[in-house]
């Protein structure tokens, strides 16, 4: 019996890799992008969900930063057979629709459009021309699509591109034939009843203009009558749906690493208030179900005291350690939503800070000092314990020992990381019929617990350092490179230099060392990085820590690595093993000259050295220098760890 194609996905990777409007290849092979917004948390037969509140939570840092009222986790599978059917939101699935929908035949090599909701024999379709001569052949779906820089997306135009017409009126059958080449050129088309033919060659070959805008090879040759431009197509939204856009398409493999890039945004919970035992009845108001019923009833225009009573009198339990003055108290705070964040600091003229550097200032603080909340708790090391790798280099050395993040799918590019959409631009990209209702709007995200090691810089031996010659002519090439990136790509204005690229890069090279020292895999380890030249409040600290999902909290692994006697063999040892790589005189003159990596926005940082797991840093791997952490061959009291 036909059905159609689905496989199982970790409720986190509907976050990252696979959000809204990523494709994924199920099992079977059929290739499926993810649905948006406006179709999860239905049944499969499209129907609402008894209780979607029972998947909300509120982060009050990170609503005040996106503009939305509340987050929603991605629902969990329950089989009703394990499960019974007297449970709520059984049976929830995440929808996906058939992308690319152009297929072709191994056999007889035809290219035919299919349905985006055809179902088949285990997702799979037969070929129609194969079935004729009485044989049972299946299709595949074609490994290209094409794509804009705004997030659209479409099929390749395969009738357009043979018959070079923007409008072909040849309606004959293509075939897809592979001469055994491994480019694009060895990839050929031709059409059956005109026997027009055309190799793929340059399809996907981009320039950029000189006023930001992408060119592409498939646009301009497409056709000679005039360019091909994007229909602003959105397939994750449904068939035929589309907005205008006159940007230029892409063509691309499905498979490419631009195809689909996740904007998350993530926060580490800061408490609200210092009293601990109103911390816990926060979080208890933050979350299902008390926090379904305040939103009910402050829809209502109940005031504080009537939704007080309220939640006392439908959760006694939940609520019987706490007095009548502390609900109100907590009650207040929670319906503050985020005005109680800290106060913004002062910019000296001519100084320009992100809004994301900005917003991650209140983390900074909380991690500089002890604590012991429900959510966040740290101790510090004491400086003088330590040998003087750690004492000379560093102010401050905090032991995260629990921690909660939340990370929140905001959006998503294609073609490039970054592009000019605003945050409302991009999350709307996710909506088909996006609610005009503040109090409706949602975004998709988790929560992960967690531990780790903050180390805060010696600001003054940094200030010094920072302002030698040779450090700033060192780092000159790279920052040339970026400045002609933010021109051509519109990107956000940033302050990188060589605080930046000294703090980035000694978190690559410890979390690397930490991966052999305590076992940790690759990916296991993220960065967080607060970095601001700031004069008048300057940030020089990175957190390295493992959160996960599954747990509330680790099993104390990397705390213990950050006291001391741990702590400075690690440091040490990478900072030794980052002297030479293996890929040395080539990795450090490659950097000396026209850079490296991820839009040669690298110096002395390879595959060998300095780079990470994509997943694991904040920069897609840019920003890197071996250089000004250990010196270079020539200059060795060039590194700041000298």
């Amino acid at each position: 019996m036909p059905s159609s194609p689905s496989g199982p996905i970790r409720r986190s990777q509907l976050i990252a890799p696979f959000g809204v409007g990523a494709m994924v290849t199920v099992p079977g092979g059929t290739s499926l992008i993810i649905a948006g917004l406006d179709f999860w948390y239905k049944n499969k037969n499209g129907s609402d969900i008894c209780d979607p509140k029972e998947f909300m939570f509120e982060e009050w840092r990170l609503q005040d930063l996106l503009g939305v009222n509340h987050f929603r986790e991605p629902p969990d599978y329950r089989d009703p057979c394990w499960t019974g059917n007297e449970e709520l939101n059984i049976g929830i699935t995440i929808p996906a629709y058939r992308f690319p929908t152009w297929h072709f035949c191994p056999d007889c090599k035809i290219l035919r459009k299919i349905p985006m909701y055809a179902k088949g024999k285990g997702g799979r379709i037969r070929c129609p021309e194969c079935e004729k001569k009485k044989k049972t052949r299946y299709m595949f779906q074609v490994p290209f699509v094409a794509m804009c820089e705004f997030g659209h997306l479409q099929d390749f135009p395969w009738q357009e591109w043979v018959h070079k017409e923007i409008n072909p009126t040849c309606d004959g059958n293509l075939r897809l034939y592979a001469t055994g080449s491994a480019t694009l050129a060895g990839q050929k088309i031709k059409c059956d009843k005109c026997g027009a033919e055309r190799n793929l060659e340059g399809i996907a070959t981009a320039k950029i203009l000189a006023d930001g805008k992408i060119t592409t090879t498939l646009s301009r040759t497409l056709s000679p009558d005039g360019e091909f431009l994007c229909k602003g197509l959105r397939p994750w939204l449904g068939p035929d749906c589309s907005e205008p856009c006159n940007a230029h398409i892409k063509g691309s493999l499905r498979s490419a690493s631009n195809v689909y890039f996740a904007q998350i945004y993530s926060s580490i919970y800061l408490p609200r208030v210092e009293d601990k035992s109103l911390q816990e009845l926060v979080l208890l108001l933050e979350n299902h179900p008390l926090s379904t019923l305040i939103n009910t009833l402050t829809d209502l225009e109940a005031n504080i005291e009537e939704i007080g009573r309220a939640l006392i009198a439908n959760h006694p339990r939940l609520l019987a350690p706490f007095s009548k003055d502390q609900v109100t108290a907590a009650l207040t705070i929670v319906l503050s939503k985020g005005q109680s964040k800290s106060q913004p600091v002062d910019q000296p003229f001519g100084f320009i800070e992100d809004e994301l550097t900005a917003f991650r200032r209140s983390e900074y603080e909380s991690l500089r000092e002890e604590r012991n909340d429900i959510s966040l708790k740290i101790t510090a090391g004491k400086l003088e314990n330590y040998t003087s790798i750690v004492s000379e280099n560093f102010a401050r050395i905090m032991l995260v020992e629990k921690l909660q993040e939340t990370r929140v799918l905001a959006g998503f590019t294609r073609v490039f990381p970054e592009n000019s959409l605003t945050y409302t631009q991009r999350q709307r990209m996710m909506w088909k019929e996006p609610s005009t209702n503040p109090k409706d709007s949602w975004l998709p995200a988790y929560k992960v617990f967690g531990e780790g090691i903050f180390f805060e810089f010696n600001e003054k031996k940094l200030r010094d350092w920072e302002l030698r010659d040779d450090v700033n002519l060192r780092v000159k090439p790279l920052l040339d490179r970026y400045q002609e990136l933010q021109m051509n790509r519109r990107l956000r204005d940033r302050q990188i230099g060589p605080r930046f690229i000294l703090i980035h890069t000694f978190a690559h090279l410890v979390m690397n060392q930490l991966t052999f020292e305590c076992g940790y895999s690759s990916a296991a380890l993220r960065e967080r990085l607060y970095i601001s030249s700031n004069p008048i409040s300057p940030m020089c600290g990175v957190l390295i820590y493992t959160a996960d999902g599954d747990s509330e909290g680790t099993m104390g692994g990397l705390v213990r690595m950050g006291k001391q006697v741990y702590i400075e063999p690690v440091i040490q040892k990478a900072l030794d093993s980052a002297k030479w790589c293996s890929s040395d005189p080539v990795c450090m003159e490659m950097g000396s000259s026209k850079g490296q990596g991820p839009d040669s926005c690298n110096l002395a940082a390879c595959h060998n050295c300095a780079l990470v797991p994509e997943t694991a840093c904040e920069e897609f791997n840019r920003f890197l220098d071996r250089g000004v952490v250990v010196g270079t061959i020539d200059n060795p009291s060039l590194g700041f760890f000298d």
